[in-house]
Formats: C-alpha cells, sequence, structure tokens
C-alpha cells in the first residue's frame, strides 16, 4: 500500500474545515451533480458500464435522493470509505451491487459492477465473470443464482479470500483523492 495509504492518512488527519474548503473549491454551488462528479474524474469515453458504476456509487452517496451530494453526504462517504467498519462497508458494496434495488444480488449485477470498476482502474487482473463465479461458489449457499444481504455480508466475513477481493476491488480512495486533491490539470 505504501506511499498511496500515507496519502490516505494525510487525508485524514485534515479538520474539517479544510475539507470543507477543499469541497467548496470544487464544487462552489456546495452541491456535486453526477456530471460534475463525471468531469471530476475524467468520464468521457469510459465503457457505458463504468459510467453505470459512476451513477450507481452517486446514488448510493445521495442519501436524501435530491440529486446532489451536499457537504454532509460527502463527509458521509468519505468516512464510511475510509474509516467504516465492515459491516458498513459491506452493505454499502451490497447496496452497490443491488442496481434494481430489489435486496438481492444476482449474478449478472455483480459481474456489471465489477467490470466497471475494471474500466475505471484499468486494472485486468481476474475476469468479472471468475470473480463472480467464485463468489457465488462459496457464498449462495442455497444455490439460488442470487444473494440477499445476509448471505453477503455472512459469507464475505467467513471467506477471508473473497473479503480481500472485495476490500481491493472496491476499493475507492483514487476516485476520493481525486476529489479531495482536485483533478491534476494536464499540461
Amino acid at each position: 500500500m505504501g506511499a498511496h495509504g500515507s496519502s490516505l492518512d494525510d487525508i485524514l488527519a485534515e479538520d474539517m474545515h479544510h475539507w470543507y474548503n477543499k469541497f467548496m473549491k470544487e464544487s462552489p454551488s456546495g452541491l456535486i451533480t453526477l456530471f460534475e462528479l463525471k468531469t471530476m474524474l475524467e468520464m468521457q469515453g469510459m465503457t457505458e458500464e463504468a459510467s453505470s458504476y459512476v451513477d450507481q456509487v452517486f446514488f448510493t452517496f445521495d442519501m436524501d435522493g435530491d440529486g446532489y451530494i451536499d457537504f454532509v453526504e460527502y463527509i458521509a462517504a468519505v468516512s464510511l470509505l475510509l474509516k467504516g467498519e465492515i459491516n458498513q462497508k459491506l452493505k454499502w458494496y451490497f447496496k452497490l451491487f443491488d442496481q434494481d434495488g430489489n435486496g438481492k444480488i444476482d449474478r449478472d449485477e455483480m459481474e456489471t459492477i465489477f467490470k466497471a470498476i475494471q474500466d475505471i482502474t484499468r486494472i485486468y487482473e481476474i475476469p468479472p465473470e471468475d470473480i463472480v463465479t467464485l463468489i457465488y461458489e462459496r457464498i449462495d449457499v442455497n444455490g439460488e443464482g442470487e444473494l440477499t444481504l445476509e448471505e453477503f455480508i455472512t459469507g464475505a466475513k467467513e471467506h477471508p479470500d473473497i473479503m480481500e477481493m472485495l476490500t481491493k476491488m472496491m476499493d475507492l480512495t483514487h476516485v476520493l483523492e481525486i476529489i479531495v486533491k482536485g483533478q491534476q490539470k494536464k499540461v
């Protein structure tokens, strides 16, 4: 983790006033729209899956559903991603995977998110189909082809290798760093 971890430690050490100033610098209106988030993340030319993933991330952090991420929602998101407990993170992962909001994750939903993450991070070590197959072989104890929140959390906690894989795949620290530090201007 090395230098990447140090950067996050620096981010965590900053006081609330400093966070607020950074937020307002990036978003003077005090609100971040989905379009602004995609602009910050330089989403032009990304696949439809990557764009859909960012949409899903945005909507999970837009807690009041008003179409904006305000400062309170922003701080809640940063806090969850950087300091959240395992159960909190797993619940957030589940919500992110459950694209249709039916309370269950099917294989296609999970695979779509993993493909999108790989498109954004440009890390293609393991094919998404292989990750999903491994997760469902281990966690889907009833063999129904979908996971409930309880199955997902219990299964992830019972299989450290799956927990490690989820944590690595779902790491959004690079996204937070872009938002916090501002997109570096290309010369």
